[in-house]
């Protein structure tokens, strides 16, 4: 059963102001490990336990699993050309994948080496891109290509889509907020949105300038959007209570080309530059406004897409496609 929401267009109400970076070069750990599966774009890490890190093989049509004890490495193959995007795993350890060529997401259990495929209601909704979780247990989704929220309820496996309203807005990150609100990064839009999880009302938020591409965000705990605007080159925070921006020069400038985020247990905002060849990894305290860490990435990362943070280890796990899978000491 497919439900759809009616979307409400919200406009900006305050000036952006663009704020003056100050940054420093303190630098952090960061770990790299071959992935001995070759040209397979290795991404989107996540881990429970910290133990086992299980990613996607985008290339190769794969789960992969690295176990950071050993150092060993073993691969789940899937059906071929499902060209899974992006996995997360729930508190049973059971791992939810986007089949992004195949039109369903996926459940693979570790222990019976089952895998449940869960159908999109309609066509339309051909890609689903990046799996997120509430509080509940229920994933929110992105469906870049077919222009759709979705939500999947774990319990009976009821997908809901929600139309963007916006056409070829393309949405690609998602968060869920700690009052439960989905946020979605509209990436061929100069814009972010926003789903009522009661209602299923969708609300979009133009971002000041109109050249802008938001492509992932994150929130903080005092309810702060952070989005990094891949096109323009800079971080910016949306505070929905005040309907108010801020935005900062990352420190490549225009070029820096920002893709993967993650946030820590301080609330600082952590991301990659991906137009630097390395890779950059950089660091930035909204406490006082200012980049306090860039890092080069020892495999270069070619481009960082997508990772995660693990609350008790204090560190971000990623993958690049340089082949790697990446760790990178936080805290």
């Amino acid at each position: 059963m497919t439900r759809f929401g009616l979307p409400i267009i919200a406009t900006v109400i305050a000036i952006p102001v663009i704020a003056t970076p100050v940054w420093a070069s303190d630098s952090i750990e960061i770990r790299e490990w071959e992935v001995p599966y070759e040209y397979t774009r290795p991404r989107d890490p996540d881990t429970r336990g910290g133990k086992l890190i299980w990613f996607v093989g985008q290339g190769g049509d794969y789960l992969g699993r690295f176990d950071v004890a050993t150092e060993a490495f073993h691969k789940v193959d899937l059906e071929p050309g499902v060209g899974p995007h992006n996995l997360i795993v729930d508190t049973h350890g059971a791992i939810w994948f986007a089949a992004n060529r195949k039109g369903y997401i996926g459940r693979y259990d570790p222990e019976s080496g089952e895998i449940e495929k869960i159908a999109m209601p309609i066509k339309a909704a051909r890609d689903p891109h990046t799996l997120v979780f509430d509080k509940a247990g229920d994933i929110w989704f992105t469906v870049q290509g077919g222009n759709y929220i979705g939500r999947l309820t774990v319990r009976d496996r009821r997908v809901d889509l929600v139309a963007v309203p916006t056409r070829r807005a393309r949405p690609y990150g998602i968060v869920v907020a700690p009052d439960g609100t989905p946020w979605i990064a509209l990436f061929g839009t100069n814009k972010l949105a926003s789903v009522d999880p009661e209602t299923l009302v969708l609300t979009e938020y133009v971002l000041p300038r109109n050249d802008a591409r938001p492509r992932r965000l994150v929130v903080t705990s005092d309810g702060r959007v952070w989005y990094v605007d891949y096109a323009g080159g800079f971080l910016g925070a949306f505070d929905p209570a005040m309907g108010s921006y801020r935005e900062w020069p990352l420190p490549s400038g225009e070029n820096a080309s920002p893709y993967a985020m993650a946030v820590d247990s301080r609330d600082r905002i952590w991301l990659v530059e991906t137009g630097s060849s390395p890779n950059l990894f950089v660091g930035f305290d909204p406490i006082r406004e200012r980049f306090f860490s860039v890092t080069p990435l020892p495999s270069g990362g070619g481009t960082v897409r997508h990772m995660t943070y693990h609350r008790s280890t204090g560190t971000i796990w990623f993958g690049a496609d340089t082949n790697t899978i990446g760790r990178a000491q936080v805290e």
